[in-house]
């Protein structure tokens, strides 16, 4: 039955690709309650048991910055769960240093894994949507998405072109069914290494509470799609 304009989205599967501890496992949990059937990518699987286990998820070893390993995964997700109709592209590389002393190995790194490989999978996941028109691919940015930071050139390279990938495949793609959108996360997210401190309450995002932002715009109705959401704690200065 064709989706009206006004009804509230609802997909059965969903890939997480750069999955680990974090906003990911938040994600997987977020759509394992919502009743969505999970894959989870990430370079090693190693450590992805007891959240496969909590989720009842699937998990594929990829380095999607690698076009092989990204077609591949595809493939085996289309003989193992079917097509995912939900992507969430969670993956980055991140570098710090002043910038006449970055190794460009490094710089090269950070920018295959946090924009090229969000266009290898972002591709992969539309060839598959288009026929079916419908579906969501969703990119998670941050603040070096809008902002480069001192010592932080590689980031913000990497982060600025993800967000131009999502707005131009989002303005192509929108009108064809498929939901692009891009999430700035501007601000520390809370994680058991992570506390905020006692002197700075509110200060780190709930993991919990971007899963859910993540999970409202999978929902969205498409007669109000967002393309891009910005997400910060209350005490953030911005």
């Amino acid at each position: 039955m064709a989706q009206s304009d006004f009804e509230a989205a609802k997909f059965n599967t969903a890939l997480i690709v750069g999955a680990g501890a974090g906003l990911s496992a938040s994600l997987a949990r977020s759509l394992a309650k919502d009743g969505v059937k999970i894959a989870l990518a990430a370079r090693s699987t190693d450590d992805l048991a007891p959240l496969v286990n909590e989720t009842g998820a699937r998990a594929f070893a990829c380095d999607a910055s690698k076009r092989a390993e990204v077609e591949r995964l595809f493939a085996d997700l289309d003989a193992a769960v079917g097509a995912p109709e939900i992507v969430i592209y969670n993956a980055s590389f991140r570098t710090r240093g002043p910038f006449v002393d970055l190794d460009p190995d490094d710089v090269e790194k950070s920018l295959a894994v946090t924009a090229f490989g969000a266009f290898l999978v972002a591709r992969e996941a539309a060839r598959r949507m288009l026929p079916q028109r419908r579906g969501v691919i969703l990119f998670t940015g941050g603040s070096a998405s809008v902002k480069g930071y001192a010592q932080s050139a590689p980031f913000a390279m990497g982060k600025f072109a993800l967000r131009g990938l999502a707005q131009s495949m989002a303005r192509e793609l929108h009108p064809r069914g498929i939901h692009v959108a891009h999430i700035v996360i501007d601000g520390g997210i809370k994680s058991s290494r992570r506390g905020e401190p006692p002197d700075q309450p509110g200060s780190l995002i709930d993991p919990d509470a971007i899963a859910a932002t993540y999970l409202h715009v999978i929902h969205q109705p498409r007669s109000a799609w967002s393309s891009e959401v910005e997400l910060r704690p209350w005490v953030e200065k911005f």
